[in-house]
């Protein structure tokens, strides 16, 4: 892939603070490059979706048209408070994460049961063949899934070692070869500060090695503290605002408010152009021009495609947004990218880092993708998400003396046309931290008594 192509799958990829960080990267490096008005610029045009309410009640809006605060949240979008507690910890992105990548259940049980054994920097440094043998797995499969872990997001985490943590991270960003290969197998080295013996091991020069060190120096070895000190503490500005429409049906809009805008400034172009003396400057102004143009296409792209599958997606769910969690139906990635003409990848990659405003409140496009659940006589699938929504019901609505079991729970969840195996209903209990029956009754027991005195 070309440099441009690459970064055009990175933009995809990028939530709205970084996406900002980035565009102010850019206007600061190329002098071509101008920060557009909110209003008053010409917008690029929308997708092409219908301009009226469709026969299933689903109405997109323009892309680049969205106001700040859209009609439908009360007139204003989620205060600073509820954005912060919207925010996903590190556990919930890898649970979704695991539950759209790994499909194998028991993949999946020896994955949920990594996730828990990572340590607060987000290492696993637990001994892998005594970590096997207590879940009574092979040390192989455990390896096998460990390396599968290692793919989530942020890249860095499930790392076993310091080198292994930054050598995932140097991939994420097409950075690994055998030069930063050589750098990471004697960090040793570093930490004395033999970079004469350091740049021989690498085979480079020490300017090449300088570079690389200050690329080593710019990733993060504890990965996983910064992402949950930013999950408490940093707002969350919604990507998609999705409202009811006043004719029925949802109208998607892009938040603009998470849409950075750049023009390309032909006006200093034209007068750059006309005062270049020599065939380097021009050269150096036309790369500027190129790499603006691309920067402004591929931020429109980046929008359009936003958009696309945002709607697809409201489209398919919008019982959820109708009528709540437990309405919630079974949706993958790939339901998407073929209802909307993308490739499966890209689906995922726009649907990362991304949150949407909805009057139910503030979600990662993430969650709305969740696995099937038969149902029962053949009757309609449903969603595990509205699976674990309906079972916690059940057991928050239970009596204290008389606590539903694992097996009483899947009976009446087969009442009400799920079928479900009980290992099933006790890995959801379980990843949902809901203690057994028996502890539950105790528990239960005991806060009443506590009460009566």
């Amino acid at each position: 892939m070309t440099p441009r192509l690459q970064q055009s799958i990175r933009l995809l990829q990028m939530g709205s603070l970084e996406l900002e960080a980035f565009v102010e990267s850019q206007l600061e490096e190329n002098p071509l490059l101008k920060r557009g008005e909110a209003d008053g610029e010409a917008a690029p045009a929308a997708p092409d979706f219908p301009a009226e309410t469709t026969a299933d009640g689903f109405l997109a809006a323009d892309a680049f048209a969205a106001p700040r605060a859209a009609p439908g949240f009360d007139g204003d979008l989620p205060g600073p408070e509820e954005r912060v507690a919207a925010a996903p910890s590190l556990r919930d992105r890898l649970e979704r994460q695991l539950m759209l990548d790994i499909a194998d259940p028991r993949d999946r049980l020896i994955g949920r049961a990594v996730i828990d054994a990572l340590d607060p920097s987000g290492w696993f440094t637990a001994d892998l063949e005594a970590f096997a043998g207590g879940l009574g797995a092979l040390p192989d499969d455990v390896e096998r899934v460990l390396l599968s872990l290692q793919q989530f997001e942020p890249a860095g985490l499930f790392a076993r070692s310091l080198a292994e943590c930054l050598a995932l991270q140097l991939r994420d960003r097409g950075r690994y070869g055998p030069a930063m290969a050589a750098l990471l197998d004697n960090l040793d080295l570093l930490a004395a500060g033999r970079f004469d013996a350091l740049a021989r091991a690498c085979g480079v020069d020490g300017n090449e090695l300088a570079g690389m060190v200050r690329e080593l120096r710019s990733l993060d070895p504890k990965p996983a503290t910064a992402l949950d000190e930013d999950a408490a503490a940093m707002p969350v500005i919604p990507d998609i605002l999705v409202r009811a429409h006043a004719g029925g049906g949802w109208a998607v809009e892009l938040n603009d408010e998470a849409l950075p805008r750049v023009l390309v400034d032909r006006e200093y172009y034209a007068r750059v152009r006309g005062d270049s003396a020599s065939d380097a400057d021009r050269d150096f102004i036309a790369d500027r021009l190129s790499s603006a143009n691309w920067l402004v296409k591929a931020l429109h792209q980046r929008a359009e495609t936003m958009l696309k599958v945002a709607a697809e997606l409201v489209r398919r769910q919008q019982g959820f947004f109708a009528r709540g969690v437990r309405h919630l139906r079974p949706l993958t990635l790939r339901d998407i990218a073929d209802a909307v003409g993308l490739h499966e990848s890209t689906v995922s990659r726009v649907t990362a880092n991304k949150t949407m405003a909805t009057p139910l409140g503030l979600f990662e496009l993430k969650y709305f993708f969740t696995a099937a659940i038969a149902g029962t006589d053949g009757g309609e699938a449903h969603s595990a998400e509205a699976v674990r929504h309906r079972l916690k019901a059940l057991i928050d609505a239970e009596d204290p003396g008389r606590t539903l079991s694992d097996d009483k729970l899947v009976a009446a969840m087969r009442i009400e046309g799920v079928e479900i195996a009980r290992r099933t209903v006790a890995k959801y209990r379980e990843t949902m931290g809901i203690p057994s029956s028996a502890q539950r009754r105790r528990r239960k027991l005991a806060g009443a008594v506590g009460k009566a005195h």
